[in-house]
C-alpha cells in the first residue's frame, strides 16, 4: 500500500567521470572491511560547491579530494592518509572534512594540506564520523555513524558550536548519515541508513533535544537513505542508493519526484548547483561518475555562497 501518488520521474545524465589516470583499482582497508575486500578504483562522496562554481568531491578509500570545475575538468586537491567523506564548505571559505578515521579535518584548497579540527570528543575518539552541514550563524553539525546500525543504535549527531563548545543532540542513532538544516536553521533532518529513516528533530541553542521524529520512512532494501540536500521551499533530496535514485519529498514529507539513476546505483550524495542552483548533482560512487538532473525547485543558498549570491 503506497500513502502518495506515484513520484514524477526526473532523468539523469552523466556530468562527469573520473579520469582513468585518477583511478586506482586496488585493495584497500577501506575495501576490505565495506567491499569484501574487492579491488575499488575510487568511492566518491561529499559534493560542494564553492564561491566560483567549482565542485569538490572526496574519495574515501584513497584519501584524496578532487575539484572539478564547470568544463567537468577534474584536478586533484589533496592526497592524505585518511578516509575523506563529506565535505562542507562554510560561509568563510573555509573546508571540513568528516575523515572515519581521524574525525573532523580542515583542508587548506591552495596548498592541499590537511589538518585536525576536532580529533575527539573529551579523551574518546569518534565512531567514525559521516557527514556535516554548517549553520548560518557557524555551527558545525555532525554524525558519527561508525558500524551502527539496527543491532546496536548507538550513532550520535552532534554540534560544534562557533565557540568551541561540542554539543552530543543524539545518542541513539542506527547509522546516521548525511544530514542538512531547513532553511530557517530551526529544524535539522538526519538520513538513518540501517533503519531507513529520516528524522526531524527541532534545534534551539541549548543542547537538550526534545520530539525527534520520524519524517519519513522509505522503503526497505539493501541499504537505505544517505546524502541530504534541501531547496529553496524547505523540500528535501534523499539519496538512496539500494534503489539506485534520489527521492525529492516536499516540505510536509509528501514524494514528489523521483531522480533515476542513468548510471551505476550507488548515488550516495549531492548538492545543488548550476544557474541558479537549478541542477542537482550527485556523486555516484561505484561509477566514479558524477550524474546531473533538472531540479523541480531551486536549491538552497548555503552559508558559503549567501555573499556572493552564487
Amino acid at each position: 500500500m503506497s500513502w502518495f501518488p506515484p513520484p514524477k520521474p526526473i532523468e539523469t545524465k552523466v556530468f562527469t567521470s573520473m579520469p582513468e589516470h585518477f583511478r586506482r583499482p586496488r585493495r584497500s582497508a577501506w575495501a576490505d572491511a565495506n567491499k569484501g575486500g574487492a579491488p575499488i578504483d575510487s568511492f566518491l562522496e561529499g559534493p560542494a560547491f564553492d564561491r566560483d562554481g567549482n565542485l569538490y568531491v572526496t574519495d574515501i578509500p584513497h584519501g584524496r579530494v578532487f575539484r572539478i570545475d564547470q568544463g567537468g575538468e577534474w584536478s586533484l586537491v589533496a592526497e592524505y592518509d585518511g578516509w575523506p567523506n563529506g565535505l562542507k564548505i562554510g560561509r568563510d571559505g573555509r573546508i571540513l572534512i568528516t575523515d572515519y578515521r581521524k574525525g573532523l579535518m580542515a583542508l587548506d584548497p591552495a596548498t592541499g594540506t590537511v589538518t585536525p579540527h576536532l580529533e575527539t570528543v573529551g579523551s574518546e575518539g569518534f565512531r567514525g564520523v559521516n557527514d556535516l552541514a554548517f549553520a548560518a550563524n557557524g555551527d558545525i553539525y555532525f554524525t558519527d555513524q561508525g558500524q551502527t546500525g539496527m543491532q546496536d543504535p548507538t550513532g550520535r549527531v552532534y554540534r560544534l558550536t562557533a565557540d568551541g563548545r561540542l554539543d552530543r543532540l543524539l545518542s541513539t542513532c542506527p547509522s546516521p548519515n548525511g544530514l542538512v538544516l531547513n532553511k530557517a536553521g530551526t529544524h535539522l533532518y538526519v538520513a538513518l541508513t540501517r533503519s531507513c529513516q529520516i528524522w526531524r528533530m527541532a534545534v534551539g541553542r541549548d543542547s537538550i533535544v526534545g520530539k525527534a521524529n520520524v519524517f519519513a520512512q522509505l522503503p526497505g532494501g539493501v541499504s537505505g537513505p544517505d546524502g541530504l540536500a534541501m531547496d529553496e521551499e524547505d523540500g528535501l533530496a534523499i539519496c538512496d542508493p539500494g534503489h539506485g535514485c534520489v527521492w525529492i519529498l516536499d516540505r510536509w514529507g509528501v514524494p514528489t519526484h523521483i531522480v533515476q539513476s542513468c548510471a551505476g546505483r550507488t548515488l550516495t550524495n549531492l548538492a545543488y548547483g548550476g544557474p541558479g542552483r537549478s541542477q542537482l548533482f550527485i556523486t555516484d560512487s561505484e561509477t566514479g561518475q558524477v550524474l546531473v538532473a533538472e531540479a523541480p525547485v531551486p536549491g538552497r543558498a548555503l552559508v558559503s555562497h549567501e555573499e556572493t549570491g552564487a
